[in-house]
């Protein structure tokens, strides 16, 4: 697995919305990858942003905790059809 991918939490700010907003684009562009999730607020007089991407090592379960499918590090995805 690939370490860089256990870090999925990044910071932003910026003294405007235009430029905050191209900080996030040019994130995005350089890393090759998208946000899930992003959170902006002002403080004091900046933009700041606490953004989520969405790491590979996502691992399915069922509801009683039994591991059922998980994302390749190569981006594919593995399921375990055994029954139990």
């Amino acid at each position: 697995m690939i370490d860089e991918n256990k870090r999925n939490i990044h910071y932003f700010e910026a003294d405007s919305m235009a430029r905050l907003f191209d900080s996030l684009q040019a994130w995005q562009n350089e890393n090759e990858k998208r946000f899930l999730s992003i959170c902006i607020e002002i403080d004091h007089d900046k933009f700041c942003c606490i953004a989520l991407t969405n790491p590979t090592e996502v691992v399915i379960t069922d509801a009683s905790g039994a591991w059922k499918a998980n994302v390749t590090t190569r981006g594919g995805l593995y399921v375990n059809t055994q029954l139990g």
